[in-house]
């Protein structure tokens, strides 16, 4: 258990490092904004479009593994939507807030570090290929179910609402680009790749840096029903319906290494943000982002006590 935590723990030291800082005013609230703002927008996109770029679609592209982690994420929106609604009586926008941060798994800030903590850096073509759909997948499904909840988009407008909120979202931008010089073969320039390979170094660091000030923030109060049942589904049925989807459906050791670990991670950032662009269930995503990152540390610990 000591080499698992010697693995786990120092992602979520950098996290702690982070939280410290804005706790003791070493470094300011509104610096973290601008931190998060040159991770998620600029570095991470230069990130996911190198990744994607170089990745052999060939040999990383499998319909199971995509079934296994999808299957997993798409039953926890279900679960945590109706969970929600009958168990706590929420409002139906509030419930598909709830859905969303429950499918929607800290893939990039928390499932690359970990992977590759783990497993080597090598290991994580499973996991780019995991995130190469994610935002899409959860936006698709996020914003297509809150918006027929809410009666206030149908037909060609639906469409067009979810198709904004995607394209406009830099990791998707970087996403796309990515999977256009792989499919067209397009060569990225020696100079440009030197200046990419700079961002993508800071990426990660900042980050899990920039993660900690922001959690600060997310004082866990009130609805405790909700926020439990929300790191339960993230936290422990996401993994286990992945673990059980790829275990019948043969994943090799290394994909199911990444699946499994990737949906063990908790909630991201993008589900507070996500019920934030709504004005719904802020504080119980905020409580259960928070506690599912601090929770992650044993979840992941365990899940790589079971994998192989």
């Amino acid at each position: 258990m000591g080499n698992l935590l010697a693995i786990v723990l120092p992602v979520f030291l950098v996290v702690g490092a982070g939280y410290a800082a804005v706790w003791r005013g070493l470094f300011k609230d509104s610096a973290v904004d601008g931190l998060m703002v040159f991770t998620q927008k600029f570095a991470i996109p230069c990130l996911l479009f190198t990744a994607i770029a170089t990745l052999d679609l060939g040999e990383q592209f499998d319909l199971i593994l995509l079934l296994a982690y999808y299957g997993g994420a798409g039953t926890c929106f279900a679960l945590g939507v109706f969970g929600a609604r009958l168990l706590f009586k929420r409002p139906w926008p509030d419930c598909v807030a709830i859905g969303f941060a429950a499918m929607f798994a800290n893939t990039v800030l928390l499932g690359l570090p970990v992977t590759e903590r783990a497993f080597g850096i090598e290991a994580l073509g499973p996991n780019y290929t995991i995130i190469a759909f994610n935002a899409a997948f959860c936006y698709l499904v996020g914003i297509t179910t809150m918006e027929i909840v809410r009666a206030e988009a149908r037909g060609v407008q639906l469409a067009k609402t979810v198709a904004s909120a995607m394209f406009r979202n830099s990791l998707m931008i970087g996403i796309s680009a990515g999977f256009l010089v792989n499919f067209t073969g397009l060569p990225v320039p020696a100079v440009a790749q030197d200046a990419l390979d700079l961002m993508i170094r800071a990426a990660l660091p900042a980050a899990l840096f920039g993660l900690g000030g922001v959690l600060y923030r997310y004082k866990p109060e009130g609805d405790i029903g909700p926020i439990a049942m929300l790191c339960t589904l993230a936290l422990i049925i996401h993994p286990a319906i992945t673990w059980t989807i790829g275990h019948f459906g043969g994943l090799s050791s290394g994909q199911m290494r990444s699946a499994v670990l990737t949906a063990a991670m908790a909630p991201g950032i993008n589900a507070y943000i996500f019920a934030d662009m709504y004005g719904v269930a802020r504080r119980v995503i905020a409580s259960a982002v928070l506690i599912g990152t601090a929770l992650t540390v044993i979840g992941a610990s365990i899940w790589l006590l079971i994998l192989p």
